[in-house]
């Protein structure tokens, strides 16, 4: 199926958008038959008032710890208590349970 530039009109906000050559392959191959009803700036909005948006809980507090098998300084996404072994990432993937 050949495809060409859409302009659209968004459902939301109003404003004129394109639905892209490129857009149009993708819709296809994921099945989809509707065009879009809303711009990227509008889908993107109702995706985060969905789903959540943690931009505004800013970024995760690390915590300072030193590797239990190599001595080397790391950072975890949890206070260490001191009853368990904190690992790096490299000692941790020597370790851990294959799956």
């Amino acid at each position: 199926m050949s495809f060409q530039e859409k302009s659209l009109q968004c459902s939301d906000c109003g404003a004129t958008f394109a639905f892209s050559v490129e857009d149009q392959e993708f819709f296809q191959s994921k099945g989809y038959t509707n065009e879009p009803k809303r711009c990227p700036e509008c889908r993107r909005a109702r995706k985060a008032e969905r789903y959540g948006d943690n931009s505004y809980s800013g970024p995760r507090e690390m915590f300072p710890a030193t590797c239990a098998e190599c001595g080397k300084s790391t950072e975890v996404p949890f206070q260490p208590r001191g009853d368990k072994p904190i690992y790096c990432s490299d000692c941790y993937r020597k370790i851990r349970p294959s799956r």
